[in-house]
């Protein structure tokens, strides 16, 4: 069984900077897509991220190209999102996803249905 524990969200500024965290836990962890969705209130959960199992390939929405940054480190089993130069449209409750399936694959997009394991979320508030 595979547990995701988000952490790090907040209150922040437009144009600053937050680093939010996921820790997994279960085994066969760094064999797995992670990757980061949000939802935002009155909206459908959308893709944010992805990042390979090695880590070597990333993957993001448009709308935060050049803004964030996922990475992994598999000794922590933990996945992590840069966001750099905030606004107030990424305000959302922010989740975690894990899956064996790479991206590419229909888990990934849309708002991520049959994902293998979400965390409960950490929400990320902008103000202006």
């Amino acid at each position: 069984q595979v547990q995701l524990v988000e952490s790090g969200g907040g209150l922040v500024q437009t144009g600053d900077s937050l680093r939010i965290s996921c820790a997994a836990s279960g085994r066969f962890l760094s064999s797995y897509t992670m990757g980061w969705f949000r939802q935002a209130p009155a909206k459908e959960r959308e893709f944010v991220a992805a990042i390979s199992w090695n880590g070597v390939s990333t993957y993001y929405a448009d709308s935060v190209k050049g803004r964030f940054t996922i990475s992994r480190d598999n000794a922590k089993n933990t996945v992590y999102l840069q966001m750099n130069s905030l606004k107030p449209e990424d305000t959302a409750v922010y989740y975690c996803a894990a899956d064996r399936v790479a991206y590419g694959g229909s888990v990934w997009s849309g708002p991520g249905r049959g994902m293998a394991y979400w965390g409960k979320g950490t929400l990320v508030t902008v103000s202006s």
